[in-house]
Order: C-alpha cells, then structure tokens, then sequence
C-alpha cells in the first residue's frame, strides 16, 4: 500500500508597502521584521527591506540604516496563513507611519486571486469580482 504525502496548498506573493516616512534604526532594531534579528526559515513572513547611506559628518563617516518598507520574503511553498495577520502586526508595531503599496497573492488555482492592502491603518485581504459585460447573452 502506497502512503500518500499531501503537500500545503502555496501561494505566491508579490509586491510591498512602502513606509513613509522611513523606520530609523532606534524604531526597528529589535523587531522581529528586521533582517538581522530573523533566525528562523519561516518566521515572519515579512521582513523590512532596510537602506544603508554613508553620511559625513565631523567625526569621520557614519552609517544611517532605515527601513523603508514591508516585503515578502523569500520561502518556498509559501502558505499564506498568517500573512494578513503578520501585515497587521508591522504596522501595529510602527505607528505613525504610512504604508503605500499592496501585496499580491496568487494560489495554485486558477481563480485563487487576492491583495492585501492596509485602509486606515487595517491590513485588508482584497478579492477580484468578476464582472460580465451588458451585452454577454
């Protein structure tokens, strides 16, 4: 007798929400979003997509990191359980900030389309209507 293994269902995720303006480091160096501080494969899904400049300054050069958005990171077969609830976390954690964007999810299936977008500091899940044209018979 053959045992079957069932694998999760995976979406693929795409996009980001820009933060304005962008995380100083003082704001995101201890969240669980900031790449440096992410040990786990799977855990968060998000991660902040952090800028480093070199400003001059008096004493010699000085290195400014900021966080200025919220992306996917890269897992393989992606479940997408947690993702609306994780997008509500980062922007829970960050108050004060606009986010801009939107993250686009597709599942295997053909018809399994969906965003998240953030409205009045929610995170939303979004689904396509479809829509048949007046003159379809």
């Amino acid at each position: 007798m053959k045992r079957r293994t069932l694998m999760g269902y995976s979406t693929h995720v795409d996009g980001q929400f820009t933060i304005t303006p962008p995380l100083a480091w003082p704001e995101f160096k201890d969240s669980q979003f900031a790449p440096h501080n992410i040990k786990d494969r799977y855990d968060p899904d998000l991660i902040l997509v952090v800028t480093e400049e070199n400003i001059d300054t008096p004493d010699g050069p000085l290195l400014r990191r900021s966080a200025t958005a919220l992306a996917m990171r890269e897992i393989d077969e992606y479940r997408a359980y947690n993702l609306l609830d994780q997008v509500q976390k980062a922007v829970d954690e960050f108050p004060g900030h606009t986010w801009t964007g939107r993250l686009d999810c597709e599942g295997e299936a053909s018809a399994d389309l969906w965003r998240v977008v953030i409205r009045d500091g929610r995170a939303v899940k979004v689904e396509p209507q479809i829509v048949w044209p007046d003159d379809a018979e």
